[in-house]
């Protein structure tokens, strides 16, 4: 069964309120099995837009990965979120060889 992944690029407003987020959506990535693979970091834009920030969780499974971000807990951090942060995400099935 192939891995999910969020990918998301993100400029972020304030930071304090983003600490927020981080550690309410901390219960409901670890209730799913998320891994952080990337989680900001230094970075180059090579080709078209990009965001400051780039993060890249791991899931076991898409389906996982899909219902994390549908979850009541997940809602709730994001809520925190959306007002202090301009977001890209898309929710992406892995590749398996």
């Amino acid at each position: 069964m192939p891995k999910g992944y969020w990918i998301a690029t993100m400029d972020v407003k304030d930071a304090e309120v983003y600490d927020s987020y981080r550690a309410a959506n901390a219960k409901p990535l670890a209730d799913f099995g998320a891994r952080f693979v990337v989680r900001g970091g230094t970075q180059v834009q090579t080709e078209g837009t990009w965001r400051s920030r780039t993060v890249v969780i791991e899931f076991a499974s898409y389906a996982d990965a899909i219902a994390c971000y549908e979850s009541e807990a997940y809602k709730a951090a994001k809520d925190i979120r959306l007002p202090v942060a301009d977001c890209n995400m898309v929710i992406v099935e892995g590749y398996e060889n």
